[in-house]
């Protein structure tokens, strides 16, 4: 269903198992389209603190409870 042929970061495949839209992570988190497509794509990419701080934030508010070292290496 998602990621269909592409290659996911551990942050990707999470996503895709949990449903969550690219798109619909940037527009909550207020962190750029391409950024999140970063996370989802890039096994090598780790986000800056606040860039995660807001992607963490959006994640809880939909009930997802994630921290950054399961998914970047710090």
């Amino acid at each position: 269903m998602f990621g269909l042929g592409k290659k996911r970061s551990k942050f990707g495949k999470w996503m895709d198992k949990h449903g969550i839209i690219q798109n619909d992570l940037a527009k909550k988190s207020t962190v750029g389209r391409t950024t999140v497509s970063s996370m989802c794509n890039d096994p090598d990419y780790s986000p800056k603190f606040e860039t995660w701080y807001k992607i963490q934030k959006a994640l809880k508010s939909w009930g997802y409870n994630v921290d950054r070292k399961d998914f970047f290496d710090m």
